[in-house]
């Protein structure tokens, strides 16, 4: 606990203030819009509160990118929003498990009620098997007349309540499905979000290492995507990303997975793909996003020729992920100290090296 209050003391007080002005002028220093997200974002990595989100923004501003709303929401999204969606699903798993119990409940006092029904039953039906008088015969008929109603009404009112709580399920599994989609799905692009991606990527080294083949990884980033921004505007920037993203869903058919990485890159990843099949891969997507010539939505302007450039990499046994990552990035990197629009593979980066 004291270690707690230790760690909080920071943010109250003169120095809470003190860290906040700090915060604010580190945002102004780097033009970034005064939101509560953004704020989040810069303070943990004012106080280092996240050594990996410190990291990534130290790297950016080294390599000197700018820190555009993309950007900001891209690093919200990957280490503060994540908690924000598992608590939604969390919410919404233990509503259906809330709403299942009452079902159950609900059988059971259902089962209680046949039970009871069927002993009245067996006494009208042993009560039948001697001699009754009239007024006992009534009496008997009246019992199993009025346990008749009952069940009957017992039944009607289960089947509405299980006709309400089947639709609640319903509802329930509907929003907990949209908050899994949220939460692997890059909001602008539809395509598979960071989350998605390293999930994915784990998944498919895994295989790769248990004998499934070769595996090859593609980054690509939008050659002087700044330019579009500052010439035209976010919204029109938003546009090309937009566009890449379409080009690289139409080639990630089957199981290979196209991701939004962060800002303007993107990733594909390539299961049971070598090295010369995956430079295929690259070849088309380049010449499918150079050949297109994008104009302004709202006025028709052209907007020139949008390029790529590209990196790929493929897995070495026993490699770790990042070292995998971190070589595509490297031979994207190459492309672009390279004159940028055009495609390096970890083969050639190897020879020109």
């Amino acid at each position: 606990m004291r270690f707690m209050s230790d760690a909080l003391a920071k943010f109250r007080g003169a120095a809470g203030r003190a860290l906040a002005d700090e915060t604010l002028a580190l945002m102004s220093a780097h033009d970034i819009a005064l939101t509560a997200a953004n704020f989040e974002v810069w303070q943990s990595y004012k106080t280092g509160a996240l050594p990996e989100l410190s990291r990534e923004i130290d790297a950016r501003i080294t390599r000197g990118e700018s820190f555009c709303d993309d950007v900001n929401d891209e690093l919200f999204e990957r280490f503060f929003a994540n908690t924000r969606v598992s608590s939604q699903i969390v919410e919404a798993s233990e509503s259906i498990a809330r709403e299942l119990a009452d079902v159950v409940s609900t059988l059971r006092g259902a089962g209680a009620q046949a039970g009871s029904y069927a002993s009245a039953l067996q006494v009208a039906a042993a009560s039948f098997e001697g001699e009754l008088d009239p007024t006992d015969l009534r009496a008997v008929v009246a019992e199993l007349s009025a346990s008749t109603r009952e069940m009957a009404n017992n039944n009607r009112q289960l089947s509405e309540q299980m006709e309400v709580s089947s639709r609640q399920v319903e509802t329930l599994q509907s929003a907990l499905q949209s908050v899994k989609v949220e939460a692997l799905t890059d909001g602008l692009t539809g395509l598979a979000n960071r989350r998605l991606f390293d999930e994915t990527l784990r998944t498919r080294l895994g295989e790769a290492e248990a004998g499934g083949g070769p595996l090859c990884l593609l980054m690509c980033d939008i050659d002087h995507f700044k330019r579009f921004n500052d010439t035209w505007g976010h919204l029109v920037g938003d546009q090309v990303i937009r566009f890449i993203s379409a080009v690289l869903r139409k080639y990630a058919e089957g199981d290979l997975l196209a991701a939004r990485y962060g800002g303007e890159e993107f990733a594909l990843i390539m299961p049971r793909t070598a090295l010369n099949g995956a430079r295929v891969f690259g070849s088309a997507i380049h010449e499918a996003v150079k050949s297109k010539r994008l104009s302004r939505r709202s006025t028709g302007e052209s907007l020139g020729a949008v390029t790529v450039s590209v990196g790929i990499a493929e897995y070495l046994s026993g490699e770790s992920m990042s070292s995998f990552i971190g070589r595509a990035d490297a031979c994207l990197y190459a492309s672009k100290r390279g004159g940028r629009d055009r495609i390096t593979t970890d083969a050639e980066a190897a020879r020109a090296a």
